[in-house]
């Protein structure tokens, strides 16, 4: 007797009105994401304080609840001495900085020479050992090279980011109040308490260690005799706010000057490059996750391409910024059923594709 073998049980596809519908969300979330690219471009000039008195928030909440429970401050008392201690903090970086940018600046058309005579320095040795190589096209590049608007666009980055003080005040004046009045509700938890919480660590983490990355770089070089090393102690504390990227500008930053200045030593000259860059690499490392962990959830292709995209929108400021921002948009994402992939592929977990069998 004949038996039909079993059919296998048959899928149906999924209506063509959930795959149109999918289509068009996903358009339409295109389409805002454009959008919103295009406002944060054009909102730059008030966006950019915002974030800055958002992140000055968080160094700031500490002190202000320790006068508060310490000191048994009133919550304004405490507003104003805490904007006090952030405005002192402002000026007393903008000191430095706007010292620093003035002696950087000043020695801009030095790094240009110092850059021409290691190309000659390199050509003849290259000579020596049987190896012609014509320096004068070097020497014509390095000419044309902006080295000093380079520097000049680096320095004025920091500036920027100091310029706006009084807006930056004026928007923490609102955060802390509004803070303030989110820590007195207990039933206030959930995505903008993680999120709060996330942020909080990072930049206090990234504060303190940048801090102790740009004075440790200050005192090395300070002790091998290289000249502006206040200078690059604060671009080592500025470039730290950039991952991966920033630590190798900053322990770059000396090599044309320690290079060919004939006060420095070769010992001193190598010291200048190999310690700094010990440092860095401890710090960004050992330290920084040993203490951070993966608090932020972000895969480093993740975190350059953010350095990509912030910095299209708001420059180097978005790149010191660029960070944080995208651990909070991860955060958000994951809280849609549609976007929910997309934060896991933002956190390096790419779930394998489902087979109908």
């Amino acid at each position: 007797m004949n038996q039909t073998p079993p059919q296998p049980p048959q899928t149906e596809p999924p209506p063509p009105q959930d795959a149109n519908a999918r289509i068009q969300v996903m358009s339409m979330v295109v389409l805002a994401t454009l959008a919103t690219g295009a406002a944060l471009y054009w909102l730059r000039p008030v966006m950019v304080p915002f974030v800055l008195a958002l992140m000055l928030t968080y160094v700031l909440r500490p002190p202000m609840a320790w006068m508060m429970t310490r000191l048994r401050f009133p919550h304004w008392l405490a507003v104003i001495a805490a904007l006090s201690v952030g405005f002192l903090l402002l000026t007393g970086a903008g000191i430095v900085v706007g010292r620093s940018v003035k002696t950087l600046m000043g020695h801009a058309d030095a790094y240009e020479q110092q850059l021409q005579t290691a190309v000659r320095q390199a050509a003849a040795w290259l000579h020596g050992q049987g190896i012609t190589v014509g320096s004068e096209a070097f020497e014509r590049h390095l000419a044309a090279a902006p080295v000093g608007s380079i520097l000049m666009r680096l320095a004025n980055t920091l500036v920027d980011l100091l310029s706006n003080t009084f807006l930056v005040l004026v928007f923490a004046v609102y955060l802390l109040q509004g803070g303030a009045e989110a820590e007195a509700d207990p039933d206030d938890t959930g995505l903008w308490d993680r999120i709060d919480e996330q942020i909080k660590r990072y930049v206090n983490l990234k504060i303190a260690l940048s801090a102790g990355t740009g004075a440790t770089v200050w005192l090395i070089l300070t002790v091998l005799g290289i000249d502006l090393a206040m200078v690059f102690g604060v671009m080592a504390f500025a470039l730290n706010f950039v991952p991966n990227v920033g630590s190798v500008i900053a322990t770059l930053l000396p090599l044309p000057l320690v290079l060919v200045s004939p006060d420095i030593s070769t010992t001193a000259a190598v010291l200048a490059i190999a310690l700094p860059g010990a440092v860095q690499m401890v710090v960004g490392n050992v330290l920084e996750p040993k203490l951070a962990g993966d608090s932020l959830d972000l895969h480093p292709i993740t975190v350059l391409l953010a350095l990509i995209l912030w910095g299209m929108l708001w420059g180097m400021t978005g790149m010191l910024l660029a960070t944080p921002m995208t651990a909070v948009a991860r955060l958000l994402l994951e809280q849609s059923e549609l976007m929910h992939p997309v934060a896991e592929l933002m956190a390096g977990r790419v779930s394998p594709a489902k087979s109908n069998h």
